[in-house]
């Protein structure tokens, strides 16, 4: 394994989240990189957690609790779950990560607030987006998170934090980012249909963060390019 390719990859990435941001005249410390760890094995987490890594992303919920328990003499890190959460593995997701990122349902999100009445810190959530109407994607047309504006409002004891999105399949930088100049409109209207801040745009992967950045991303989740000549 080698250590000092993932810690110069994480470098280099960090520097092009930071360029990306002053193009778009945003400071570069409002961008929070989540780093993706699917599928990669626990040594290579733990060298990039040792390399600086503060968040880590996983996509499915099994793997995620693998390696907590596997790195949990490791540097502390934030762990956040990126991929789609069913509601029977959300009981011992919930108490490991920091954010939940693809809530992608009204009723997963109540599910998730009920679950937060017990919980003394609970994870914040961001609610998932279908910009690029692929069918194979889960998450909110963009039309039907503003009628349940009202209901997402109810929400009280987990904190809905912001939005999600993933770009079409097969996309580039310039070809992905309609889906992120959508899915900053859409947080707009939520916030002036809720009240709430939303503070939070979860978009960008390891081909596109640079154009979600410059589109008001303040969470990129990359996991390839960190991983950039390492094998797996």
């Amino acid at each position: 394994m080698n250590s000092a390719r993932i810690r110069d990859n994480l470098l280099a990435v960090r520097e092009r989240i930071a360029a990306a941001a002053r193009r778009s005249g945003r400071d570069p410390s409002a961008v929070t990189l989540v780093a993706v760890t699917k599928k990669r094995p626990v040594e290579q987490v733990r060298a990039l957690i040792e390399a600086g890594a503060a968040d880590l992303g996983e996509n499915y919920p099994q793997e995620l609790w693998e390696k907590v328990e596997a790195l949990a003499d490791a540097p502390p890190a934030r762990w956040h779950l990126i991929g789609h959460l069913q509601g029977n593995k959300a009981k011992r997701t919930f108490p490991l990560v920091r954010m939940i990122h693809a809530v992608d349902s009204l009723k997963l999100l109540r599910t998730l607030d009920e679950m937060a009445a017990d919980a003394p810190n609970p994870p914040e959530v961001c609610l998932q987006v279908n910009t690029s109407a692929e069918e194979a994607k889960h998450g909110w047309k963009d039309a039907s998170i503003i009628d349940d504006a009202g209901a997402i409002a109810e929400i009280s004891r987990i904190r809905v934090v912001g939005l999600m999105t993933m770009a079409g399949w097969g996309t580039d930088a310039e070809t992905a980012r309609p889906s992120f100049v959508r899915l900053r409109a859409i947080r707009d209207a939520l916030r002036r249909q809720t009240g709430l801040a939303l503070p939070h745009l979860s978009m960008g992967m390891s081909n596109d963060f640079e154009a979600a950045v410059e589109e008001g991303a303040t969470l990129v989740r990359v996991g390839s390019a960190l991983f950039d000549g390492v094998e797996p």
